[in-house]
């Protein structure tokens, strides 16, 4: 199959989506498949990333609150390259304009809406649920479910990373969903990288001892991650226990989590790790993985860290839960310190032991399984 993937979230700075499409470009020919993908850019370019995958920008304006990222604003420039390209699938990753665009572009393709974000649990779920229900929340936001219900109607399926968020859109009347989690470099991610001298050389940088309990958190510094909520947790639950916290991440909220970081020696803000190796080291050094994002569409840190046998520390809801199921860690309401807090005592008292590397799905098991559903409905489109 030739499969095109308009990808409105890619920027060459980095990020998971950028992982993401990597990884589809590597493998996709592998497993036989012609990849191309559609990404906003400053001017047009093609650019070859072996034989049969190549990334092809469209020249879009930047978004002005993150000049990393474009948008597709050209609906015919989108059509006309579609059309050049004659796919047999289209991806969108994303729930926005993009998939409006595809929607309307009149090629035969079989369509498929990747939701590699989830705007209501990152933005309106997060402001408003202190004083408001779930429920009233999206009462209050019906027209972007029916923005959502269009979609599921346009496309063939809905491709969603966790169970959360796919019983939710079922739940919102979204039609053609389907649960796809994403993949982990299992060559990179093991147990066999735990090291127990770097765990004692973190501990250190933490200015505790080896009896100490380490986390570990890695992630954008951006306010739907909720840093400086982790921050305080740590702090709290080391009144019970040593805890040392060591957060990798970069972004706009640096300088609030240095704040609430303030002079505790015990929590340190690094950059991240973009030693891939270095990184699995440091996942599988750790005592647990904390995360306090309830947003997040897959959380591939938590992904990794069970990779590693290292235990999780997450919301109990959003793409993290799914890391902790099956005694792989411990879960805390969403969005509330003191909870997390409790959850951080109570790993410190009973450590879990998360070796379920057998469990986690690799990135090739990932895209066999998307392809084979994408062929699947190729099937039965033409059979119709």
């Amino acid at each position: 199959m030739k499969i095109v993937d308009v990808c409105a979230f890619y920027s060459p700075q980095g990020g998971g989506v950028r992982t993401y499409i990597e990884q589809k470009l590597r493998i996709g020919p592998q497993l036989g498949h012609e990849i191309v993908v559609l990404v906003p850019g400053e001017e047009h370019a093609v650019i070859e990333r072996g034989p049969g995958a190549r990334i092809v920008t469209l020249p879009s304006p930047r978004f002005p609150l993150d000049r990393k990222y474009g948008y597709f604003a050209d609906e015919a420039a989108l059509h006309a390259a579609l059309d050049a390209e004659r796919p047999d699938v289209v991806e969108v990753s994303s729930p926005w304009r993009s998939p409006l665009m595809v929607a309307r572009w009149p090629g035969s393709a079989r369509r498929s809406l990747v939701m590699h974000a989830d705007p209501l649990s990152a933005y309106a779920y997060r402001w408003f649920a202190p004083m408001l229900s779930r429920s009233h929340i999206d009462r209050g936001f019906e027209r972007y479910w029916a923005h959502l219900r269009q979609l599921g109607g346009a496309f063939d399926m809905t491709v969603c990373a966790n169970h959360d968020l796919a019983a939710r859109m079922r739940e919102g009347g979204v039609a053609g969903v389907r649960v796809h989690p994403l993949g982990v470099e299992t060559g990179v991610f093991s147990p066999e990288r735990r090291d127990p001298a770097l765990r004692g050389r973190l501990l250190a940088l933490c200015g505790l001892d080896e009896s100490a309990c380490l986390l570990v958190a890695a992630g954008r510094l951006a306010p739907e991650k909720r840093w400086p909520m982790v921050v305080d947790a740590a702090a709290a639950a080391s009144l019970h226990r040593p805890v040392g916290l060591i957060l990798l991440g970069e972004g706009r909220e640096a300088r609030a989590i240095r704040s609430a970081i303030g002079g505790n020696p015990h929590v340190r803000l690094f950059e991240p790790e973009r030693d891939r190796a270095a990184f699995a080291a440091i996942l599988a050094s750790a005592d647990a993985v904390v995360h306090g994002c309830e947003a997040e569409t897959f959380c591939m840190v938590g992904a990794e860290a069970r990779a590693s046998g290292t235990a999780v520390i997450v919301p109990d809801s959003g793409g993290a839960a799914d890391h902790a199921r099956d005694g792989a860690g411990l879960t805390y309401k969403a969005g509330n310190r003191f909870s997390l807090t409790n959850a951080i005592v109570k790993f410190c008292a009973q450590p879990i032991s998360a070796s379920r590397l057998g469990d986690v799905v690799s990135n090739l098991q990932h895209f066999e399984g998307l392809f084979a559903e994408y062929r699947q409905v190729r099937r039965r489109s033409r059979a119709a």
